[in-house]
């Protein structure tokens, strides 16, 4: 029978990670379907363990990662990034994501009404004459 240290709650485990702020959340998040663990959809009572590979999709990005460390306590932010390595791939898909979202929408950073410059600056990146 495997101890009990060496393994952990999914739900648990992903809030200690700080993937999410509570762990009903995060059970919610594994429960609808948002967390696969080595391809597969899983429950939130789903014992994670080490070298287990989790894909997780959260509002803001998609994570693939490996776990690294078990812990059920949620620590700094620090320490919650030992808990896992993330993929290469999800990395680049990360920043390939953010810089979409960030050059998709320019006029969506102006506050108030925009100013001469920034009609300006908007015209230019639609590519509309002044």
């Amino acid at each position: 029978m495997p101890d009990q240290d060496d393994r952990l709650r999914i739900d648990k485990w992903l809030w200690s990670a700080r993937f999410f702020k509570t762990r009903s959340q995060a059970a919610d998040a594994v429960d609808s379907g948002k967390v696969s663990v080595n391809g597969a959809r899983v429950k939130p009572a789903r014992a994670l363990k080490v070298d287990d590979e989790i894909a997780i999709q959260t509002a803001f990005a998609s994570y693939t990662v490996r776990v690294a460390e078990l812990s059920a306590r949620r620590g700094p932010a620090v320490e919650a990034a030992k808990l896992y390595v993330e993929t290469e791939d999800s990395k680049r898909l990360r920043e390939q994501a953010k810089a979409a979202r960030v050059s998709q929408h320019p006029d969506a950073y102006i506050k108030g009404r925009p100013t001469k410059r920034d009609r300006r600056r908007i015209q230019k990146i639609r590519g509309e004459p002044f």
